[in-house]
């Protein structure tokens, strides 16, 4: 017979009962303060029908997909066909696609504009990480049926304002909000000369410019057999002030390659935002943004934290996901928060906070110890605690490592056995 595993799934976690604590209370926190901005909660399925989650909209996501094998005669008469697909369902990877399928289903039961909140586990056959699971949550809000700024306003301020009060109670301050266009992104692409069927290969390694800088996309991208002329105007338009937007994308409206429109619209979520969201919260324009998935036809935005080199929340407007579920137009846009990233971050705080803590002192008793050398013992923690130390007097046990070990982890650098004789 086999031996049973006791560890999880490698990407997943068991929870203990601390970690619960914090993670209800981090989503209560949540939950609140989005409802607030007037999102209702929604919930979807787990798994969707594989021709949802592999129809060319969720980017890399596609090729991370948990499939779900067909079952009986079904997967029999699959497995005999040459060209048969074996799967018929798949793990949801994340919570926009199931989201669409749900409005095209669901809309004339919903109001318009509708504001959805969704919070849910998520899967992908990705390799775990330090901030990357194979098993985690999302937390998402989105606006459809509006296509106005109005929904890119909202879900930057909402979404700011949730992120400072979890950050507050840990005592850390200031984040960016990153904001793009795609459509900047085009411009960028037909301004520089590459052909219209090359631009995602161009985004790819744009990508990658906070990782491996302006020389080292300019060497990927030459790799990739674009020509050099290209490259270097593409490159050339990162000279300067690249967070001043109009002075950025400016020259790409007078090329005639970006709708005036666009470059507006970006300027008012940006002008509108801004002093909405406390002082010590930035807000960019970053052209270097891309967002991986393919679905997005807008707007693009992303937040991050001093520190960490990975994103804690993104979001985007995808107007035309709903309609190849439901074959009309609707315009939509959200925001997702990496639930468990933040979660990972709040845990490294506290154990930051535990090291740095007040001197920890632990006395231990062993019993039947004569009273006069026990009242010398307490004595001694009564002075300490005078000078501001953290005392615990407790009577040794049996098992002495295992209570050592919890002290340890409850930030006691100092523990001493007293033996009675």
């Amino acid at each position: 017979m086999a031996k049973l595993i006791k560890t999880p799934v490698k990407g997943m976690s068991d929870m203990l009962p601390a970690d619960m604590r914090l993670r209800e209370h981090v989503l209560a926190l949540i939950k609140e303060n989005y409802v607030r901005y007037g999102f209702s909660q929604i919930e979807t399925p787990c798994m969707e029908h594989i021709e949802n989650l592999t129809s060319k909209q969720g980017g890399e996501n596609e090729k991370l997909i948990f499939k779900v094998m067909k079952r009986g005669a079904e997967l029999e008469r699959a497995m005999q066909d040459e060209n048969g697909e074996l799967a018929d369902f798949g793990m949801r990877y994340d919570l926009t696609v199931p989201l669409s399928r749900y409005y095209a289903n669901h809309s004339a039961e919903l109001p318009s504009p509708f504001k959805a909140l969704q919070i849910g586990a998520v899967w992908r056959a990705d390799r775990p990480q330090k901030g990357r699971f194979r098993q985690f949550t999302q937390c998402d809000i989105d606006i459809l049926g509006d296509d106005s700024v109005l929904s890119e306003i909202e879900l930057l301020t909402a979404t700011s304002s949730t992120l400072q009060k979890i950050f507050e109670e840990a005592d850390i301050h200031g984040f960016t909000l990153h904001v793009n266009d795609r459509r900047i992104l085009r411009a960028m692409a037909a301004y520089a000369g590459f052909a219209e069927e090359d631009y995602d290969t161009v985004f790819i390694e744009l990508d990658k410019m906070d990782k491996i800088g302006r020389d080292g996309v300019r060497a990927s991208l030459l790799e990739n057999g674009f020509a050099e002329a290209s490259v270097d105007t593409y490159l050339s338009l990162f000279d300067g002030d690249t967070e001043n937007l109009r002075a950025f994308a400016g020259k790409m409206t007078e090329a005639g390659v970006l709708e005036a429109s666009v470059l507006a619209s970006l300027e008012t979520i940006l002008a509108c935002v801004r002093p909405m969201v406390s002082s010590d919260v930035k807000i960019v324009f970053d052209p270097t943004l891309v967002r991986g998935m393919s679905y997005y036809t807008g707007t693009i935005f992303e937040v991050t934290l001093d520190r960490y080199n990975f994103s804690i929340a993104g979001g985007g407007r995808y107007d035309e996901m709903i309609g190849k579920f439901s074959g009309q137009r609707v315009p939509a846009c959200g925001f997702s928060i990496g639930f468990e990233r933040i979660v990972t971050i709040l845990k490294d705080v506290e154990a930051e906070k535990k090291t740095e803590k007040t001197r920890k002192v632990a006395l231990l008793l062993e019993n039947g110890m004569a009273s006069d050398k026990m009242r010398d013992v307490f004595a001694r923690a009564a002075a300490l605690r005078a000078e501001g130390v953290t005392v615990t007097v407790q009577p040794l046990k049996k098992n002495a490592k295992f209570q050592i070990d919890r002290l340890t982890e409850d930030g006691y650098t100092e523990i001493e056995r007293i033996y009675r004789d």
